[in-house]
């Protein structure tokens, strides 16, 4: 089904995007690292038994070992650090539309790394999304306030993400989706424990189980840490990093209309033209013409 990665890419921007309210309702009784560490160990698991029962563990291959252990590195250690933290300045909004430029570092990365080709029309269609997404969050005289600290933080996350997909786009031709997903979240459970037993078990313990916001934990860890994560992966199998990418422009139009769906937030006709823009530019960054060939290249510079 050719569709079938593009729904799934849809997909999972969708749980991204409810990630970003959940967070916000988690961090109402529970610190960043707590609600991390908790929705990695849930995630685990979850994936763990559902290999488990599918019987579709895979060995790892000694000379991807560096891989994995970058892999999880980058997303979800760095990267939920500075998301985390992030949201702790800026509002679930503006946070969806600062990871939302993803796709601009992805595509120039793509190309330097793996020389990931795109045609003219492509790139087109990246900035026009992007200049969709800066209408969309922008006010009638083009500003925008952000807290320094949390436009940092959020900006951590990015880079980490776009180093994630470029290691992503080495694993993914190799492993099964769920697989990459379980052992990431393994090593990045690890990575966070120390942290979670020197600042945050205390509060955890005297904090006990709140149940509005342990609840969103569990809703991140069984939508955006499994559902999410595994549809991207398999979808970077099929599609690309660039292509893949240009979909997290989609989160801050999501964002916006549950919102406005759920909480009742009020729409501009502003925000209508940008989230217009933004898919417009999704459907130019997807255009597909007489096809190039494409070599993809490895972190030692070897043809994968």
């Amino acid at each position: 089904m050719k569709g079938k990665p593009y729904i799934s890419l849809v997909l999972a921007m969708i749980f991204w995007s409810f990630s970003f309210v959940w967070f916000k309702i988690a961090n109402r009784s529970y610190d960043p690292i707590t609600i991390v560490f908790i929705r990695l160990c849930i995630a685990i698991v979850l994936l763990t038994g559902f290999l488990w029962s599918t019987k579709r563990f895979t060995r790892v291959r000694k000379s991807d070992r560096k891989y994995f252990f970058l892999l999880s590195l980058f997303e979800p250690f760095l990267y939920f650090l500075g998301e985390s933290f992030g949201l702790t300045y800026v509002s679930s909004t503006v946070g969806s539309v600062i990871i939302s430029t993803i796709p601009v570092f992805a595509v120039i990365f793509a190309w330097v790394i793996f020389r990931e080709k795109l045609k003219l029309i492509n790139y087109m269609g990246v900035i026009v999304s992007f200049v969709g997404v800066l209408i969309f969050i922008t006010n009638s005289t083009g500003n925008i306030i952000l807290n320094p600290k949390g436009l940092a933080l959020m900006f951590l996350a990015v880079v980490s993400a776009t180093g994630y997909n470029m290691v992503l786009h080495r694993l993914a031709s190799d492993y099964d989706p769920v697989t990459i997903v379980n052992i990431q979240n393994i090593i990045g459970a690890l990575l966070f424990l120390p942290l979670f037993l020197a600042f945050n078990l205390k509060h955890f313990l005297a904090t006990g189980i709140v149940a509005e916001s342990f609840g969103s934990i569990i809703l991140l860890a069984v939508f955006a840490s499994c559902g999410a994560f595994v549809l991207f992966a398999y979808s970077v199998r099929h599609v690309g990093i660039s292509r893949a990418n240009i979909f997290s422009n989609l989160i801050p139009v999501f964002t916006a209309l549950f919102a406005f769906l759920i909480v009742g937030d009020r729409m501009t006709l502003r925000n209508g033209v940008g989230m217009i823009v933004v898919i417009a530019g999704l459907f130019l960054s997807q255009a597909r013409g007489k096809k190039k060939t494409v070599v993809d290249v490895d972190f030692a510079g070897r043809s994968a």
